[in-house]
């Protein structure tokens, strides 16, 4: 269960506090601390996240003690939060999240804070109505669940349950998102340090200017491409770069899906698709053994199509930041496959 309890959770924290972190127990304490080595402490889930931080902190960087949790190449749905990752959320200043179903355990943590002052960002809910609900492609394996009743493709309609789908989490991977998702991180920070209000903004009006550069790279791309479907033998988290350039998409799975073996509808539906739109392309994720993508090539007509990876962005860690990773990068890197990928339709 990736949900612990509020029972649980005191123990969790006191357990580690125990075990040699040395941390404050008090809200004030904590701010007296930060002020004292000069240090707001910020924590953020998955990588995206903490390169913007880095990005609008800038040359403060390293006056910042900023940590990311998911920082052993797991994905943001398989991540099982430790002990000591409740005890920095308990007790940092910023804390931003994507704010979706596998972040459900976060409601636990924050309600056992020690640091009551502490500036949350969620980015689900900074988005608002824009954020879009878990999609069922056409053709796509689907899995819905209310509580602990599964409900399948052939009982749906039968089922008298109220089916609760899931919202899209995949939210930075939209560009226009990360420009508001930045905004609201460049206020946060400028609240907890004050003093360096006016670098934080400058810092955010030169990245979003990079953001939008970018933006309008993929919106040229997508002008001038002979294709305006993508196929992916894997799960589909892409739903929100897609739609902000009008692109429509088959795929395997939903993006939050944990399936790992497709069914054979799925299989033969999907190459159908490859062979009716002429695709030489099939797209997979960053974590992909590429099984299905090659499945569903062994079964279209040609069976050469070849297989490209666009990456979620949610299994960086900071050692890769260290070695140059940063947010911009993975989107222009996204961009080159999607050039390949666009352009690639028979006529």
């Amino acid at each position: 269960m990736k949900r612990i309890t509020a029972v649980l959770l005191p123990l969790f924290i006191l357990a580690a506090m125990m075990s040699g972190c040395d941390f404050p127990v008090d809200s004030t304490s904590n701010r007296a601390d930060s002020a004292k080595d000069g240090k707001i402490s910020v924590v953020c889930t998955i990588f995206p996240l903490y390169d913007w931080v880095r990005q609008i902190l800038g040359d403060r960087v390293d006056d910042v003690e900023l940590t990311l949790l998911l920082n052993n190449n797991i994905d943001l749905h398989s991540y099982q939060p430790t002990a000591d990752d409740f005890v920095k959320i308990s007790v940092c200043d910023l804390f931003i999240y994507v704010g979706g179903e596998s972040d459900s355990w976060v409601n636990d943590a924050l309600k056992e804070s020690v640091n009551k002052n502490m500036v949350i960002i969620n980015l689900l809910r900074t988005l608002g109505d824009a954020a879009k609900e878990e999609e069922i492609l056409e053709g796509m394996q689907e899995k819905c669940t209310d509580g602990e009743v599964e409900v399948g493709v052939e009982d749906k309609v039968e089922a008298e349950v109220e089916v609760k789908y899931e919202y899209d989490e995949h939210i930075w991977l939209s560009l226009k998102n990360a420009r508001l998702f930045c905004s609201s991180i460049a206020g946060a920070l400028s609240s907890l340090d004050a003093d360096n209000a006016t670098e934080y903004e400058n810092n955010l009006i030169a990245y979003t200017e990079k953001l939008s550069a970018l933006d309008m790279e993929y919106t040229t791309v997508v002008n001038t491409a002979t294709v305006r479907t993508l196929l992916f033998g894997d799960r589909f988290p892409f739903r929100y770069l897609l739609e902000d350039y009008n692109l429509t998409s088959y795929a395997a799975f939903p993006g939050c899906s944990a399936e790992t073996e497709a069914s054979f509808e799925t299989v033969i539906f999907l190459a159908n698709k490859a062979d009716d739109l002429g695709l030489e392309t099939i797209l997979v994720t960053e974590s992909s053994d590429k099984k299905i993508a090659e499945t569903i090539i062994s079964n279209t007509m040609d069976k050469n199509q070849r297989i490209l990876v666009l990456d979620s962005a949610q299994s960086t860690t900071s050692n890769d930041a260290s070695n140059g990773a940063t947010y911009l990068a993975i989107m222009e890197s996204n961009l080159d496959v999607l050039k390949k990928a666009l352009g690639d339709a028979q006529e």
